[in-house]
């Protein structure tokens, strides 16, 4: 019996879906594939730790600066003429960090990789949406966090492995990511646009950040939860090798990737898990799991554990996927599908922060303070906004429960 229309038009969703994701995870992926392989910068460029979470940090600057300015872009011109663009962009930042002399190059490197995931974080998601059949857009968006942190996760992984067993491992990392992206690009050029083009005088313009008013409460409450979420995994993300290297006395590049790649798994595996709970139960139990990984974070500073902190990179990471899943699938559901890609990437706008303040507030914190001390403080810090969060949560339930 030939396949029914109905069963035609679902295996094409699938394969569109698989395309948009496999896409999204590869631009993730060349974010990270820098991070196991800082120490060694640190020691070819002469860098600080200080000097590392700073060019760090440029990264998510880049991310915060594109998603303002061209954040509702993909809802006018559709999203593969922005998509496509990221990959490029991807595609420049490893040709810069393949052939990088300097540190010039890292911080070019970094800043083009931001750029890229500025424009992948709300397109590709509202893309995923857009292919979704009504009735499964959570599912859709918990795709989207899949693709965009198993792609983080990976890129450490692969990065930290390739760094241990073949020559040239500030090199090999960005020539592999090269090929991924030609892979990447195809997929994209076959999917299907979700999008009719809009005529419009200007492209890009400074975003208004504005989110639909009927959402406008879960919509705050959501993206604070992630902004703890992206905070807690920035912070590990810029100072675990580091960490491992220099207190824990492992220099294994295979073990500093996983490490990171673990939290960022964790966080995958969190989110899978949130279009099986309310909104208010998913938010409230990512809270807990980040204070836990903060504590056990802290710990592993304290007690020099390398055992610690790879519990604390699987709790925290948890906590990140449960935050960000569950706040990014509840609001963009709920909005208008000319309004996605914006609403979105204002998401993104409040979680990045996030990302970017910690690092450089530790990274400057390390040069006064000392590694160790610096990483205590600013655990202490986000222990004390994850649990006030936690708290707000607890008096927003009404607004958490109903959405």
């Amino acid at each position: 019996m030939p396949p029914s229309g109905s069963h035609l038009r679902r295996e094409g969703t699938s394969v569109a879906l698989a395309l948009v994701a496999f896409a999204f995870a590869v631009a993730a992926l060349g974010a990270t594939l820098p991070t196991p392989i800082f120490p060694l910068y640190e020691r070819q460029f002469g860098l600080s730790t200080a000097a590392v979470t700073v060019v760090f940090s440029t990264y998510a600057i880049a991310v915060v600066v594109t998603l303002l300015v061209a954040g509702g872009v993909s809802d006018r011109v559709g999203r593969k003429p922005v998509l496509i663009p990221g990959l490029l962009l991807s595609g420049a930042s490893a040709v810069v960090l393949l052939t990088a002399q300097g540190t010039a190059a890292l911080y070019i490197g970094r800043v083009l990789s931001g750029l890229s995931v500025g424009l992948f974080a709300g397109t590709a998601t509202a893309m995923l949406v857009d292919l979704a059949p009504r009735g499964r857009r959570e599912v859709a968006t918990s795709i989207a966090v899949a693709a965009n942190i198993g792609g983080l996760g990976l890129g450490n992984l692969v990065s930290g492995s390739l760094d241990e067993w073949v020559p040239h491992p500030t090199r090999t990392p960005f020539a592999v990511d090269l090929g991924l992206l030609a892979l990447a690009l195809a997929a994209l050029m076959i999917a299907p646009e979700t999008v009719r083009r809009r005529p419009s005088g200007v492209i890009l313009r400074l975003a208004r950040l504005r989110v639909p008013s009927e959402i406008r409460g879960l919509f705050w409450q959501a993206a604070i939860a992630g902004f703890c979420g992206f905070a807690v995994s920035g912070l590990f993300g810029a100072v675990a090798p580091s960490v491992m290297a220099q207190l824990l006395g492992v220099q294994s590049h295979v073990l500093a990737g996983l490490v990171v790649a673990l939290l960022f798994f964790a966080s995958a595996a969190g989110q899978v898990t949130t279009p099986r709970l309310n909104n208010h139960t998913a938010l409230m139990a990512g809270c807990i799991c980040l204070i836990g990984g903060l504590a056990l974070l802290a710990a592993a500073f304290l007690l020099h554990s390398f055992a610690i902190l790879v519990l604390s990179a699987v709790v925290a990471g948890a906590g990140q996927g449960l935050t960000v899943g569950g706040g990014l699938a509840a609001v963009v559901a709920r909005a208008a599908p000319g309004l996605r890609g914006e609403v979105a990437s204002t998401y993104f706008v409040v979680t990045y922060v996030g990302l970017v303040i910690p690092v450089i507030g530790d990274g400057l914190a390390t040069g006064a303070l000392g590694l160790e001390n610096a990483g205590l403080a600013f655990t202490a810090v986000l222990g004390a906004l994850v649990i006030a969060v936690a708290a707000t949560l607890r008096r927003w339930r009404g607004v958490a429960t109903a959405a």
